[in-house]
């Protein structure tokens, strides 16, 4: 059970959608495939740690309640101030996006940006209701989607090989082939893989909050990370081998978010790519799905702790669901939507190279030549990995500071675990600070929003509260 939910947490859009831009950013297939295995070995090396976190304190919140231990209730406030507010409703934002650019090949329509805005804007509104009027239906449309994702991608992986012996699969040159990175230096070019890279891999840590429910947490944990991890290498690194040996590194490139409809494209026709667009939909629509499932427990934790509004995380009198948490969630990322679509329109004819300032070029660049798909994925991907640094770092903070606590589970290899994850993480913020301008410190500016939003909900609800004395009195 353990396995299947970590498997089940990541498989999403990533593999699916990302291939294409890490081809326009590494240029070679063996690049390609070494950064997937270490993104892969990255998320085992972090799991482990969250693993004793979850085992030591396992309650309702997650990483929230792992900061608040280690930090206290500001830094935890930060997390899921971008987590409720930013970071689900960019991931709600971006996976919408790609659900409608994948209907759009399947049937071989070019709606305009409005008419996507809108089209994107249904879907998002559609999904919250299915989760608001209850969270059994989102149970079980959660399950059936990661089945058919899941046996899906193990077909794609093995299908183009199996094609070879009937002389219409792998063409084993396209491993050679080659395009120019857009990124000039190899750290800058790392930067970008990875964050596409982790982009698939993100929800690595979904099994930690369960492990209060998981039997001989010491033993079935680990094994699930490591098992699940390693499944998910060996299908990411499969899926990889199958579009590059179906697929030069120029089509890949080319291909852009659509890189696995191509390969079916070129092997089976329009009927191959309209059957690989409804899988991508179906695995899109879970993630859609599971994010609005999720969104509300960071909100239950702040609430509890009376650091932030407790009416987002009540439920609805009717149908037991925090109703307020799905919609908030649900309006941010249509409203995320309409914003980059109008600065990408608003930039479009605009020559990046007439700007004074640097950042300002830059930003132009990637909103010209990023889609609205990979600008929320890495906005997402470089806010999220703030925390989860701080996430790994708090179990060697609350091991000095309360080495008293009862850890069912231990992190192996104690320290150098934590420490490796921790020095390839700040290497890998600071290639993405450089590379990508525009996401990185729009999402460090977006965290650091929630400092005054902290103090002045404070204020707030000690006003609040003296005036409900003084009313009573």
């Amino acid at each position: 059970m353990a396995l299947a939910v970590v498997v089940g947490n990541v498989i999403g859009s990533g593999i699916f959608l990302k291939p294409g831009a890490i081809a326009t950013e590494a240029g070679s297939f063996g690049f390609i495939i070494t950064l997937w295995v270490a993104g892969g070995i990255l998320c085992i090396l972090g799991a482990l740690c969250f693993a004793e976190l979850a085992t030591m304190l396992p309650k309702a919140g997650g990483l929230y309640v792992y900061l608040r231990e280690a930090y206290g209730r500001l830094p935890a406030f930060l997390f899921g101030w971008s987590e409720f507010l930013f970071n689900r409703p960019a991931s709600i934002a971006a996976l919408a996006v790609a659900f409608i650019g994948s209907l759009s090949l399947a049937i071989g329509i070019h709606p305009s940006p409005l008419i996507q805005v809108v089209m994107a804007a249904t879907l998002i509104v559609g999904t919250a209701m299915i989760n608001i009027f209850g969270v059994l239906w989102g149970g079980r449309l959660q399950m059936l989607t990661t089945l058919i994702k899941g046996s899906f991608l193990a077909l794609v992986g093995v299908l183009p090989f199996v094609l070879t012996l009937f002389d219409n699969g792998v063409d084993f040159s396209n491993y050679a082939s080659t395009v120019t990175p857009r990124e000039a230096s190899v750290a800058s070019q790392m930067g970008a893989v990875l964050l596409a890279v982790m982009w698939a891999y993100n929800g690595w840590h979904g099994i930690t909050p369960l492990a209060e429910e998981v039997s001989e947490p010491q033993r079935n944990i680990p094994r699930s990370l490591f098992g699940g991890v390693g499944i998910l290498i060996v299908l990411y690194v499969t899926a990889n081998c199958a579009y590059h040996g179906v697929l030069s590194m120029d089509e890949m490139s080319r291909a852009g978010d659509h890189a696995a409809e191509h390969m079916l494209d070129k092997l089976f026709g329009p009927a191959g790519r309209a059957a690989m667009s409804a899988v991508i939909m179906c695995s899109v629509f879970g993630g859609i799905n599971s994010n609005l499932l999720q969104a509300p427990r960071v909100i239950f934790a702040m609430g509890r702790d009376g650091v932030f509004f407790t009416q987002l995380g009540r439920v609805h009198n009717a149908y037991h669901t925090p109703a307020v948490a799905i919609l908030v969630n649900a309006t941010m990322a249509i409203a995320l939507i309409a914003l980059v679509t109008a600065c990408q329109q608003l930039v479009a004819e605009l020559d990046a190279n007439t700007l004074q300032w640097e950042v300002a070029r830059v930003t132009v660049t990637n909103l010209q030549n990023d889609s609205i798909f990979g600008l929320l994925t890495n906005f997402v991907i470089f806010s999220a990995s703030v925390f989860y640094s701080l996430g790994v770092l708090a179990v060697i903070v609350l091991r000095r500071r309360h080495p008293e606590w009862e850890r069912p589970y231990k992190t192996w290899g104690y320290p150098i675990v934590p420490l490796a994850f921790l020095i390839v993480y700040l290497w890998f913020l600071s290639a993405v600070y450089v590379s990508n301008p525009l996401e990185s410190r729009v999402g460090l500016v977006l965290i650091g929003l929630g400092v005054p939003a902290f103090y002045a909900y404070r204020w707030w609800a000690r006003l609040d509260n003296e005036n409900r004395s003084a009313s009573a009195k």
